[in-house]
């Protein structure tokens, strides 16, 4: 059975308060649609841990810089509703435009020092439109568990840091990034890509495990950066943002692999940007 789709805030809070008083507990899954596997395996470990699941799809123009790029992002709620039938979830929130963001909004939640490198360094704003929907979206559903991905690895660190600072009483849990068979972290942006990128595309993240290889045999990334760009270039790919070694808690950059040390990438496929991290 689909679950039912709600679209206002008092009809989600009235479903949540009923299950409230019946002592149940509630985890959310915010995401902005076009479900894949990651998603999915977002939605199992909640529906696993928790009594009740609130699966969220809102397509956030406060975390877009290119409103070409928010008009191109995949909706597509039907074919998302039929994707989580299997998985038993209880409510879909798909909130309109005015239940986030109603006339007057003027208030934006912004988490400094995370958001300074890796994709907030290009993206002014991006991370304040994350932490902005994604506080509202904990207060709007008053979930006690929220389940991000780690393939946004950064994101997920940011809301971890927004619930401990403002005292949401909602515990996030990160789960392991999903990957298709070749290798290629999990996207909704894959489906921007056209068949031929998409062969080139798992190249990032053999680069990535070649580069983890390296690092975990003592050598820096001073030594192995330029020769992993100059191998994504050759593949196909048009630019590369980033391409780091980074603490895995408070993202600072490092040059040589440390207890918790993760790598990030960030490149462009024929217009579209994939990014991906792995523990090293």
């Amino acid at each position: 059975m689909i679950a039912p789709i709600e679209r206002r805030l008092s009809g989600l809070r009235a479903q949540t308060a009923a299950w409230r008083k019946a002592g149940e507990s509630i985890g959310v899954v915010p995401t902005m649609g076009a479900l894949h596997q990651g998603h999915l395996s977002l939605a199992r470990a909640a529906r696993e841990r928790c009594d009740r699941v609130i699966v969220t799809i809102f397509v956030n123009p406060k975390q877009f810089n290119n409103p070409d790029d928010l008009d191109s992002y995949p909706r597509t709620e039907g074919d998302d509703a039929k994707k989580l039938e299997s998985i038993g979830v209880d409510l879909i929130y798909v909130p309109d435009p005015e239940q986030i963001y109603p006339n007057g909004f003027a208030t934006t939640v912004s988490v400094s020092g995370l958001t300074d490198m890796l994709c907030g360094a290009d993206r002014a704003g991006h991370f304040d439109g994350v932490a902005t929907v994604v506080t509202k979206l904990f207060l709007q559903t008053q979930a006690d568990f929220a389940f991000f991905g780690e393939k946004d690895y950064q994101q997920l660190q940011v809301v971890r840091q927004l619930a401990r600072d403002l005292d949401i009483p909602i515990e996030v849990i990160g789960c392991p990034t999903i990957r298709e068979e070749d290798g290629l972290a999990m996207s909704s942006r894959n489906l921007l890509l056209s068949d031929r990128s998409r062969i080139k595309a798992p190249v990032l993240a053999e680069v990535m495990e070649d580069m983890r290889d390296q690092l975990q045999k003592g050598e820096g990334m001073q030594q192995i950066t330029e020769p992993a760009k100059a191998r994504l270039l050759a593949a196909g790919f048009t630019q590369v943002d980033y391409l780091e070694l980074r603490d895995g808690q408070n993202l600072s950059l490092l040059d040589q692999s440390l207890p918790g040390a993760r790598l990030f990438a960030a490149a462009w496929l024929a217009g579209v940007r994939l990014i991906d991290n792995i523990a090293v």
